[in-house]
């Protein structure tokens, strides 16, 4: 019972019923101006069902009256009309409305009014204008027989509700231009948050694992000018990946921000230097025109070189390591070398190798990260068109 009665104690069951009330309004008034001309209502809805800018109006009302509450999760669009579709659909959600609102001003004035009816008999007051009841006797079995209008009433108020609900999910939701939009724009938001993920990974990770190595060099060595090199190392990487995380907070904070200022491989010495005051023996060659590497692959060619050089400094320690970048033929090759050992993960293990190879095919490039000829090998290739 409790199951039956709920819907009728829901805010939203009456804010349905009301949406489905209010063209009625306009019926209402057509009907003291000409009577007989019953028809005119629906006829003008169609020129005004044309109008972009309807289907916007009518997607407030609905989510408001109802679906309140679901908001995004309403399945209605407040866009207006963007095609002949959208108008065509705008003018059919008009004339069912007023359909099932008739519907409604029916079980509203005619189902209570029965009832009342049979209560009045009942009590011996016989309506003269229902023929059904004019020559009824009064008898108490009338008044039982009142509850099966309001169970009516009750019934249609949540049913034409459910229907009208459903009715408008179908003619204002999105169309298939805005359905693409919105997927669209919801790849873009989970691109997004694996980049800011892949970004958190690799510089937070990189001034941890400089830390930890400088750290460790630095007790073992027992030197005073070491352990300040080594200091100065911590202060300097810890710095730069407190910027790192501070930028990518902001990002978080105000989705709307650009994301601007992120280091390219411009600043790929800085990156060097700081494997170098790890202990690890860097051979670098940089070849070609850096500066005119695209903004995209020059800040992601960044990233994969310190996450590569995190992972050497993580696993293989103060080693020597060949570093190669070039830029040529349309494009930017990577490669990172160095001695294998035990400690080094096997392929397609680690997120950071898996953030490399990521960060390639986002760009249309490729990655092949492995043992190679006794080392192990980062090689990556991005195009720069």
């Amino acid at each position: 019972m409790a199951r039956i009665l709920r819907p009728l104690i829901r805010g939203t069951t009456y804010t349905r019923f009301l949406h489905l009330w209010v063209p009625m309004l306009m019926v209402s008034v057509w009907m003291f101006i000409d009577p007989s001309t019953p028809w005119v209502p629906a006829a003008v809805l169609i020129p005004v069902g044309l109008i972009p800018a309807v289907r916007m109006g009518e997607g407030v009302q609905a989510r408001l009256l109802l679906t309140p509450g679901e908001e995004e999760g309403s399945g209605i669009s407040l866009a207006p009309s963007a095609s002949w579709r959208d108008r065509l659909r705008t003018v059919l959600w008009l004339e069912v409305r007023m359909l099932l609102g008739a519907g409604a001003v029916f079980s509203t004035v005619w189902l209570p009014g029965i009832a009342y009816e049979l209560v009045a008999t009942a009590f011996g007051q016989v309506p003269q204008d229902m023929p059904v009841l004019r020559d009824a006797d009064p008898h108490w079995s009338y008044a039982v027989l009142a509850l099966l209008p309001l169970i009516a009433f009750g019934a249609l108020v949540v049913g034409l509700g459910e229907l009208v609900t459903a009715v408008a999910r179908r003619l204002l939701g999105p169309s298939a231009a805005e359905r693409l939009a919105a997927l669209e724009e919801r790849t873009e938001q989970l691109l997004e948050r694996n980049r800011i993920a892949r970004e958190l990974h690799d510089s937070i990770g990189h001034a941890l694992t400089v830390a930890v190595v400088q750290a460790g060099a630095a007790r073992a060595a027992g030197d005073p000018a070491f352990t300040d090199r080594a200091l100065e190392a911590i202060e300097e990487t810890g710095r730069a990946a407190l910027d790192d995380l501070e930028r990518v907070l902001g990002v978080l904070r105000e989705s709307e921000r650009p994301v601007s200022s992120r280091p390219t491989l411009a600043d790929a010495d800085g990156l060097l230097d700081s494997a170098r005051a790890s202990g690890a023996k860097v051979d670098a060659e940089l070849t070609g025109p850096l500066d005119t590497v695209p903004g995209p692959v020059s800040r992601e060619g960044y990233r994969i070189l310190q996450e590569s050089l995190t992972n050497v400094l993580r696993h293989a320690g103060a080693v020597p390591v060949r570093v190669r970048i070039d830029v040529a033929d349309g494009a930017l090759g990577l490669e990172v070398r160095n001695p294998l050992t035990a400690g080094i993960p096997g392929p397609g293990r680690g997120s950071g190798l898996r953030g490399i190879r990521e960060r390639a095919a986002l760009l249309g490039g490729c990655a092949r990260t492995g043992p190679a000829d006794g080392d192990w090998q980062v090689q990556v290739e991005l195009p720069l068109r």
